[in-house]
């Protein structure tokens, strides 16, 4: 998780939504990402969809064998993303601020852990204060 914040806090400061993942397999990193929306303009540069995008093109054996650290509950394109490719744990870091998609996940057989993650929740917090017409764009109210 820690990779995942500092994923977040890299995003954070290049003026983005501090959102940070990675995608481990076998303890090792493979994809890492941050939601980039803003830095990007674009619609579905999630920190998930990031660090998926960033791992390259791999098999479905390798997801397989995969977890995903995500600061952020997964939203729905996310949780997509993670079921089109069979990942089969999630690692939240937080879903006080928003909680994505996890019924969906947990009802497709992926394991999903939720840690209450104290910085995950700060970044969210701050961010939200901070910045309510971007987080409000981005989660679509």
């Amino acid at each position: 998780m820690a990779e995942a914040i500092a994923e977040a806090e890299r995003g954070l400061a290049e003026g983005g939504i501090p959102i940070g993942s990675v995608l481990v397999r076998d303890g090792r990193i493979i994809g890492r990402g941050r939601n980039r929306r803003i830095q990007q303009g674009s619609v579905i540069r999630h920190g998930e969809m990031d660090a998926l995008e960033n791992a390259g093109r791999q098999s479905a054996v390798i997801y397989r064998e995969c977890a995903l650290y995500t600061t952020l509950s997964p939203c729905p394109m996310c949780s997509g993303a993670i079921l089109l490719y069979g990942i089969p744990r999630v690692i939240v870091g937080e879903n006080q601020t928003f909680t994505g998609a996890e019924k969906l996940l947990r009802s497709h057989g992926v394991t999903v852990d939720v840690l209450q993650e104290a910085r995950c929740i700060q970044l969210m917090a701050d961010f939200i204060a901070t910045h309510p017409r971007l987080w409000n764009e981005d989660i679509g109210v």
